[in-house]
């Protein structure tokens, strides 16, 4: 039940917007200001699941709807947040606070979310997540991530790795125009090897494309240049608030390149792991991101903690705050970095 609380930001961000006002920043303090706050005084909790839980977890199928609802609380408030942003006369800093608020949601409860229906078997899940990408302009991510970062993770190959004493604003560029890119050579690359047309089903670039476009149109259909616009800039701050966890989950960690000119196998050291509680719960359990790079396949609710993982200070929500201000990111991270992985 604790998962729950994931709902949190969607609720604060909601009743924020509907008051509206400076309430609209409330997704914004809770994530950035109270949750951070809660984090230093909460417990780090390092318990694995004994076996008999862990099957339990597995066989509980309350997990999967919890991450399933997702789809209608986000796409429910993307809607109610056009109509208020349409049918007002807003003044700019309260649509400055939605399109933050909004953002954030779709950070948190949709591209997050996506990434880990992303990674399972069955095709109506896998659905699932690509339907979540598209508000944030993200569908490419679910090609790239699963062909390209989990295989060259940690490796100059890949764009979603960030550099030793590489600030997060640069590591923005790199991996936004360069997952888009990988994205499409690793579609012409599947193309290739299963003699695809443009115009396979198969062919997921040219379907998100005209999806993402799609998207677009209809929210200009029904609520005109302003909702264009809002429903541009929110699902922005979504991309960017995935590429900020993805510039904290690997920053300054690197793959060894053996004789043979490959690079070492993922494990467990590739990661940033942290324990701390209520990043865990809001994030379902991103946080232990180096078993998940370990073990992609595991459900969220029985990844483990390692010993051997490159520990954070702070949970994610914390150092996702520290990294907007580079000197003092790689001030508490530079000493934390293994030197053989430098």
């Amino acid at each position: 039940m604790k998962y729950l609380f994931a709902y949190s930001i969607p609720v604060i961000g909601m009743i924020g917007i509907y008051f509206g006002g400076f309430w609209t920043y409330a997704a914004l303090l809770f994530a950035f200001v109270m949750i951070p706050l809660l984090e230093l005084i909460l417990p780090i909790d390092e318990k694995n699941y004994d076996t008999e839980t862990i099957s339990k977890r597995l066989h509980n199928k309350f997990f999967d709807v919890l991450l399933l609802l997702n789809v209608p609380i986000v796409y429910g408030a993307i809607l109610f947040s056009l109509y208020r942003i349409t049918q007002n006369q807003l003044p700019i800093y309260e649509i400055i606070g939605m399109t933050l608020s909004l953002g954030i949601i779709l950070g948190a409860n949709g591209i997050n979310v996506a990434h880990e229906l992303g990674h399972r078997n069955t095709m109506f899940e896998k659905i699932m997540g690509k339907i979540l990408l598209i508000p944030s302009h993200y569908t490419h991510f679910f090609i790239e991530h699963n062909h390209g970062h989990h295989l060259h993770v940690s490796t100059p190959e890949d764009p979603s790795t960030a550099k030793f004493n590489q600030s997060l604003y640069s590591f923005w560029f790199q991996t936004v125009t360069g997952t888009y890119s990988k994205a499409w050579q690793i579609q012409k690359k599947l193309n290739k090897i299963e003699n695809r047309s443009l115009l396979s089903i198969k062919n997921d670039m040219f379907w998100f494309t005209v999806i993402q476009v799609t998207y677009l149109l209809t929210i200009y259909y029904f609520f005109g240049f302003t909702g264009l616009f809002f429903a541009i800039f929110s699902g922005i701050v979504g991309f960017l608030l995935l590429e900020t966890i993805n510039y904290i989950e690997h920053y300054g960690l690197k793959r060894n390149q053996l004789a043979s000119g490959r690079y070492e196998r993922v494990t467990e050291k590739h990661s940033w792991n942290s324990n701390h509680v209520l990043g865990r719960i809001i994030l379902y359990e991103l946080t232990r991101h180096s078993d998940h790079h370990f073990k992609s396949q595991k459900k969220y609710q029985i990844l483990e903690y390692h010993d051997v993982s490159p520990q954070m200070p702070y949970g994610y929500p914390t150092s996702m705050v520290l990294s907007f201000f580079p000197p003092l990111w790689f001030a508490v991270m530079n000493k934390r970095i293994p030197v053989n992985m430098k």
